[in-house]
């Protein structure tokens, strides 16, 4: 190829293009050398990149490329995750009105651009998706095989058993899908040479215990049956707390019936929802879904032929294999996670400035890690501390920066709040999740409730209103501001895609309407070679969605909930107003707007004093949600790796269906164990999860929002975060298209700034501050100078650390900690020194006395 001839290719690849049609070899055009870089052993492959970059965009004509970047324009021109040069070079190409009409005069530029739409329609147009994901595919590789299958359930109730056994612990071990992925791979390869070649045809299809090799497809058709099952059954927040004496002390609740009915229901109804909305959160190519990349970068260690060297710092050319360099960093965090873990506790909550005045509870209030802010520069050497809010390696950078602005911000008026004695915050911790009464202790429920768990006015107004901690307080007002703000972002961000989708689905039904469909939005490369699939009927989804509800209206019908079936449909209409907007914010910035607080608003609304009908409000208006957008994370890992539809149906009912038994046992095994969900519970089985949602159940379902939050409310002035959601957003809305070049304001998301206001109580900055660096190390220094040691280390790593902190919290447990056995010396009794083991407040009340309004006046 001349030299004139290439030069339009590199052009369009200095850009941020890819191409590795039909060779699988990405290519990167680095212009700050002037040269290729490709992850092959020789130039030839990179020569014949571009070679058929070139053929491919001979094949489009002008108006073709115009009409594909201008689609593509108004997609991706707001989106932070693409480079604004690209777009800038394409707002040049479509805004210059003489290219039509003088070609001639453009052909360099015309030629860079077809080299530009080239790419898009080639592969994905991102570059952490290109890192990972295949941009061709073998249809013919065995997926749904007995051996898939059988792993994949196995793995399914081991995974559902670890996760819900540690779920009530403090922090939680949660093992992601890339522990049974690794552990997935020597069994599926001993199955392939110890298995006969023996099986059965059915439906022409023939179904062998050992088809032949160990593939792909098959290994990530366990890995996503797996993760299907790694998400607890919500519905056992409201066993645990209607169970357990300190909260609601309703024993029937334990009956197994009562929790399989509940908790299949919201389980299934979220999988349904999933599968209905798939064309507006799994389709698009810029719904990339960060938490997916993680899980398909592992499955690329283990089957991945090639190893093409990647250079890095210092000049060294890296030239371990994927899957080795796995090996080392999962051995690697294995080891070192015995020591924050079990052996030398104060590295994972490092609050080395309360050390030196153990009882300055002032110190310990701003810089503490258990019971203060945790603004400590050096807060954390634990991995799954730092990982706990977000995993700096897997989210895109601005969603880092975003959260940890927004958390910094909040962090102000906390303590704002707390030292000027604002809603006698001063009179309580300043980072709690519990609720406190006006004597400042943990407030009694039980106190005001009749024998039906229902709250009883007089023994209110005798006994106290229930108050917030000031990060609490806080906590509150920025979950009403994310709602508005995330509906508010769809419609002026995404509006273009969401009307999109809904065409699509409409013309779905419609088989003249087919090839609207197509042409509704630009294919990448992963719907295009998907379409060879059979695509699952919608009416499946709709009969999964009808069952779902009959279960839960039948549970909450036949105990005594005190409770109408109709939460049931008002739950699915609160998903289905803030799937879509939360959905696209979730697959963009790997950050979920949950709708907890909302649910509970509203159904704390319709049911005020009864705690536990609005703790199924809560559940089917938000979990719902929750579990449609996990379900639909694992859709999008399908797409990617190209299983087909319909065994993706398969392969996420049936991991459900074994998962939501496995959990509902374990609760009914756990609530029995002595002193849990308290602060004597064994295994730091201190249930911070169950804490909140009792706090929650007791603030919106016992006393009700009308009397905290309503008119003459002590937290009434929270709800201008409502207003300022959508203020903020129409905000950075405006300066986006005022300064539609500014990379800070491309950068900057309204919604995750927001939702770093919400990380408080119990957590602090302790568990988000030192993700900071990590991100700023990985996204800015690494991808910024070593792209291709990025595409190919990067995910791999995040892997590695999250497996080999989970199968050595497994060994700790079961091995040492289960059997009592402790190592007791300074470095694990200094993180509980002082102030840092009990609430020191900031001002204390003489024996009998109170703070707020006098018994019998409360709102």
């Amino acid at each position: 190829m001349s030299e004139q001839a290439e030069r339009p290719v590199a052009a369009a690849m200095a850009m941020g293009g890819v191409l590795g049609e039909k060779t699988g070899v990405s290519c990167f055009w680095n212009p700050k050398h002037a040269r290729w870089t490709t992850n092959t052993h020789t130039s030839i492959d990179s020569q014949r990149i571009q070679r058929e970059a070139k053929e491919l965009a001979a094949s489009y004509s002008l108006d073709e490329v115009r009409s594909l970047l201008t689609t593509f324009h108004r997609l991706h021109k707001r989106d932070p995750n693409f480079p604004l040069d690209v777009i800038e070079k394409i707002e040049d190409f479509l805004n210059n009105e003489n290219i039509a009409n003088e070609p001639a005069m453009y052909e360099q530029q015309i030629s860079e651009m077809k080299i530009q739409a080239a790419l898009i329609v080639t592969n994905s147009p991102y570059a952490e998706v290109r890192s990972v994901v295949s941009p061709h595919d073998d249809p013919t590789m065995p997926c749904s095989t007995i051996r898939a299958w059988i792993l994949g359930i196995m793995f399914s109730g081991a995974i559902a058993f670890i996760n819900g056994f540690f779920s009530i612990r403090q922090p939680a071990i949660a093992v992601t899908s890339n522990v049974p992925q690794l552990l997935a791979y020597p069994l599926g390869k001993m199955m392939e040479w110890w298995l006969p070649d023996v099986g059965i045809t059915l439906f022409g299809i023939r179904h062998s215990l050992n088809p032949g090799p160990f593939n792909r497809k098959e290994h990530m058709l366990i890995t996503l049956m797996a993760s299907i099952a790694k998400s607890t059954p919500y519905t056992q927040y409201i066993v645990w707390i209607q169970f357990l004496p300190q909260f609601f002390n309703q024993r029937w609740a334990i009956n197994f019936g009562y929790q399989i009915l509940i908790a299949l229901s919201s389980n299934f109804i979220g999988y349904s929802l999933a599968g209905i909305c798939r064309r507006f959160l799994v389709y698009p190519s810029y719904c990339v879904w960060p938490q997916a990349l993680v899980t398909i970068a592992l499955n690329s260690a283990f089957h991945t032929e090639g190893n093409s060297p990647a250079s890095g710092p210092f000049g060294k050319m890296w030239r371990m294999s994927r899957f080795r360099f796995f090996f080392y960093a999962f051995t690697l965090m294995f080891v070192y996670f015995w020591f924050p873990n079990y052996i030398f506790q104060a590295l994972g909550t490092f609050s080395w400035m309360t050390w030196i005045a153990p009882d300055n509870a002032d110190l310990t209030r701003i810089t503490g890690s258990n019971n203060g802010l945790g603004i400590n520069p050096v807060p954390t050497f634990d991995w799954n501390v730092l990982t706990y809010n977000l995993d700096p390696l897997m989210v895109p950078l601005f969603s880092t920066i975003n959260l940890f602005i927004g958390m910094l911000l909040t962090s102000v008026i906390i303590i704002a709040i707390y030292y000027t004695n604002t809603y006698h915050t001063a009179y309580l911790p300043i980072n709690s999740n519990h609720p406190y009464d006006h004597f400042g202790k943990r407030y009694n429920v039980s106190a005001i409730l009749d024998d039906r768990g229902i709250i009883d006015v007089e023994k209110y107004q005798a006994y106290s209103p229930p108050y917030l901690s000031a990060a609490n307080v806080v906590n509150y007002m920025f979950f009403f501001s994310i709602y508005t703000a995330a509906l508010t972002y769809g419609l002026l961000y995404h509006r273009l895609e969401i009307t999109m989708g809904f065409k699509d689905l409409v013309n779905s039904f419609r088989p003249s309407k087919k090839a609207e469909v197509e042409q509704g939005q630009v294919l990448d490369v992963h719907n295009r070679l998907m379409k060879k699939y059979r695509e699952v009927p919608e009416w499946w989804y709709m009969i999964v969605l009808v069952v779902s509800v009959a279960l839960g209206c039948a549970a909450i019908a036949c105990w005594p909930t005190h409770t109408s079936p109709g939460v049931v449909f008002y739950g699915i209409a609160l998903c289905l107003i803030f799937m879509i907007p939360t959905g696209i914010i979730y697959a963009m910035t790997g950050i979920e707007v949950t709708l907890n607080v909302l649910a509970e608003f509203v159904g704390g609304s319709f049911v005020q004093g009864n705690a536990l009908a609005m703790c199924f409000f809560k559940t089917y208006g938000y979990v719902t949600c929750s579990h449609a957008l996990s379900f639909a994370n694992d859709l999008k890992i399908a797409h990617y790796v190209k299983i087909p539809p319909r065994i993706t149906f398969f392969a996420q009912m049936v991991p459900t269906l074994v998962s939501t038994f496995v959990c509902v046992s374990i609760v009914s095994y756990q609530v029995h164990l002595r002193g849990v969900c308290t602060p004597d519970a064994p295994f730091r089985f201190t249930c911070p999860g169950e804490n909140t949602f009792f706090t929650a159940a007791v603030l919106w379902g016992t006393v009700g929002p009308k009397r905290i939050w309503g008119v003459g409310g002590q937290y009434s002035a929270t709800l201008l975060g409502f207003p300022l959601g959508a203020a903020v957003v129409v905000l950075f809305w405006l300066l986006g298209r005022w300064c539609p070049k500014s990379r800070v304001l491309r950068a900057t998301h309204p919604v995750a700034l927001l939702n770093g206001g919400i990380l408080w109580a119990p957590y602090n900055m302790t568990y988000l501050l030192p993700a900071v660096p990590v991100a700023l190390l990985s996204w800015v220094y690494i991808k910024g100078r070593f792209l291709a040691l990025w595409s190919k280390y990067n995910f791999v790593l995040s892997a590695a650390f999250s497996a080999g902190i989970a199968i050595s919290a497994i060994v700790q447990f079961f091995g040492v900690t289960y059997q009592g056995v402790t190592i007791d010396w300074w470095g694990n009794s200094v993180v509980s020194m002082g102030c840092e083991d009990h609430d020191c407040i900031l001002k204390t009340l003489p024996e009998g006395e109170y703070f707020g309004p006098a018994p019998g006046s409360y709102n």
